[in-house]
């Protein structure tokens, strides 16, 4: 059975350089983002993996809602400039990178998915929790730098809905750290409590009129921002990738011991 890791490259090397005391100390970060492969290798015992990294096209989400991930702060410039040297030192060790044309997300989700609907394992190496959206079967979400798995159940108590409502949460309540809109004046309790009426957001706008006239009309108001919202929290699974999955086959021979 294939059992992938993917690991989200940035994801990984940004939250470590963030920590250096030393910006320009890029062949730390190098050294450490080999050590936390390494582990995560040994940890998981995958048959193949794959770090992805963004790419540099703009992204349909900006295209689409061009205030998406407004204000994040911009890569480092001495990381930007170390990101090739860092791919070549995993590449050495055996650790393959695929790179996207704009967001790993979208890449990394295609993948997870292609990888357990033919009946393999996808472990995700992320701290993003847009992932959590995802089916869970045949995968798991692994915060290396906590040194544990996702919990979905935690997650579902912390936003107060079930994993099938995650999308219609954000389209109602938006996502500060994305700049993900939803509708103004809808919070996250109030996107809870109406997904725990309602259940969905379908149902939510097919019945406006049990509403009180002011969250009606704050939800009517905004039904075309909870479009986008939704669909910009959406993960598209069916990306055109390119590859043989035999390119990024672990060899754990060949990778040495840490």
């Amino acid at each position: 059975m294939n059992k992938l890791l993917i690991i989200d490259g940035l994801n990984l090397v940004r939250r470590i350089h963030a920590v250096l005391p030393d910006e320009n100390d890029i062949d730390s970060v190098k050294v450490r983002s080999l050590a936390a492969c390494h582990k995560m290798l040994q940890h998981h015992k995958p048959t193949h993996v794959i770090v992805v990294w963004d790419g540099e096209q703009e992204s349909w989400r900006k295209k689409l809602y061009p205030d998406y991930k407004k204000g994040r702060k911009p890569m480092p410039a001495p990381l930007q400039k170390g990101i090739k040297d860092i791919k070549v030192a995993l590449a050495a060790e055996h650790i393959h990178s695929l790179d996207a044309l704009a967001e790993a997300d979208d890449v990394i989700a295609t993948l997870a998915l292609k990888i357990t609907q033919n009946q393999g394992q996808a472990i995700i190496a992320s701290t993003d929790k847009g992932f959590s959206q995802l089916p869970q079967n045949g995968l798991i979400i692994w915060d290396h730098f906590n040194q544990q798995v996702f919990d979905l159940v935690e997650h579902e108590r912390k936003l107060g809905v079930v994993h099938s409502q995650f999308l219609d949460f954000i389209a109602l309540a938006g996502d500060s750290g994305n700049k993900i809109p939803g509708i103004a004046g809808i919070g996250p309790k109030s996107a809870a409590d109406l997904l725990n009426k309602f259940r969905t957001l379908a149902n939510l706008y097919r019945s406006l009129e049990n509403l009180g006239p002011k969250q009606a009309q704050k939800l009517a108001e905004g039904k075309e921002l909870a479009r986008i919202s939704y669909k910009l929290a959406q993960l598209q699974c069916d990306m055109p990738l390119n590859i043989n999955l035999k390119q990024f086959r672990y060899q754990a021979d060949l990778v040495p011991n840490t």
